[in-house]
Formats: C-alpha cells, sequence, structure tokens
C-alpha cells in the first residue's frame, strides 16, 4: 500500500483501517458519488496521501481539536483521523448525501475520534477548534473568512500558532496577495514523488 511508503510506523490497526478504505468508498460510491468514477482506483493516491500530506505542514499534538470544512466524502478529515487517533477531528459539510458517506464510514472503521455535522460553516457558532483543515475547492479568502470563527484563541499547543492548513494547488498568488506575509506554503512535490503531487501544495496561516 502506498501509505507505507511515507508512514512506515503505522500500527497494524492503522494499516488496516486504511486498507479497509477502497472497499467502503467504491461500495458507497456506487451509491452515491463523492469521488468521481475516473478517480475511484486512485483513491489512495489522489485522496488519501493527499490529505496526509497536511503533516508536511503539522503533526497535530495529542488532544488538538481540528474541525475539517467542506470535508465532502471525507477528505482530509478520514485519513488524518486514522493516522492520528488522539486528535479529535469534527468533520463538516453541508451536502447531506456526504455526510452519510462519512458517518458510515468512520462508523465501519470504528474512528472513536470522529464527529460528523451536517452544517454550513456559519451554523457552527458554538465550536472551537485549535486547527481548520480543509481540502475544499474554495479560494483563500472565503476559507479564511468561514474559519476565523471557528478558532480557539487562547489555548495553544502545537508547533504552529492555532489557524488554518488548506490543500491547494496551481498558481496561489492571486489568493494569497491578501496574506502573502502570513502564510507558509509548502510544494508537496518531490516529498511526495508522485506526478499527482506537481503543483500540488499545503498552507498555513495563523488565524
Amino acid at each position: 500500500m502506498i501509505i507505507d511508503k511515507y508512514f512506515p510506523s503505522l500500527t497494524n490497526e492503522q494499516r488496516a483501517q486504511f486498507a479497509q478504505l477502497d472497499e467502503l468508498y467504491r461500495e458507497w460510491n456506487s451509491r452515491i458519488n463523492v469521488i468521481s468514477r475516473k478517480d475511484i482506483d486512485q483513491l489512495y493516491c489522489h485522496h488519501v496521501l493527499h490529505s496526509l500530506a497536511i503533516t508536511q505542514m503539522l503533526h497535530f499534538s495529542p488532544n488538538t481539536r481540528v474541525i475539517d470544512l467542506g470535508t465532502g466524502g471525507g477528505f482530509p478529515g478520514i485519513p488524518l483521523a486514522i493516522l492520528m487517533p488522539e486528535v479529535d477531528f469534527l468533520l463538516v459539510d453541508s451536502i447531506g448525501k456526504k455526510i452519510k458517506v462519512v458517518t458510515a464510514v468512520a462508523l465501519e472503521l470504528g474512528l472513536k475520534n470522529v464527529c460528523v455535522q451536517h452544517a454550513r460553516a456559519e451554523q457552527l457558532r458554538g465550536e472551537k477548534s485549535h486547527f481548520v483543515v480543509s481540502r475544499a475547492a474554495m479560494r483563500l479568502p472565503e476559507l479564511v473568512k468561514l474559519s476565523t470563527p471557528l478558532i480557539e484563541k487562547k489555548e495553544q499547543f502545537n508547533a504552529l500558532p492555532n489557524g488554518l492548513i488548506c490543500l491547494k494547488g496551481g498558481d496561489l498568488t492571486s489568493e494569497l496577495h491578501l496574506f502573502r506575509q502570513r502564510a507558509l506554503v509548502e510544494e508537496l512535490y518531490p516529498a511526495f514523488d508522485d506526478e499527482y503531487f506537481k503543483n500540488k501544495k499545503v498552507v498555513y496561516l495563523p488565524l
């Protein structure tokens, strides 16, 4: 499994959970399309490994609270929750059928560190997290606007201050214009040496 190449210290339970993802997503995708039909064969590279690339920026400390905003089919939240069982993840999406899939996958995997919520970001007023993560196709200014009210301002115990970490692709010049003094950007290639990761980046902003 390609995950082992980049994360060789997985436990047997984690390996088993990652191995389950293929069958689970194929089964659910046949009913509710959360991954494009042509992309399902690239599940581990294009979705699971891409989700785990968040760790190129930061590996969350135990007891960190993380909101995955616009989780879609559960990315990056589900793979990150498998990798970091001592971190608490809230996976949020406004589309009910996607949340149905995510709920079923998390339940089947036995992920006790995952909660799932069918909501828009603006409805999460009571939730406070140390970090928001996202792989959603949303421009950075909009992501920052939605994420800022969700960030815990006082309690800090990670290697980076609390904020937003998102996965992006392509030319980010215009998106980063407002934040270029604060943003950290990591290229994912060649640390992840598959062609897919050329032009893929992970972006961090303290909020």
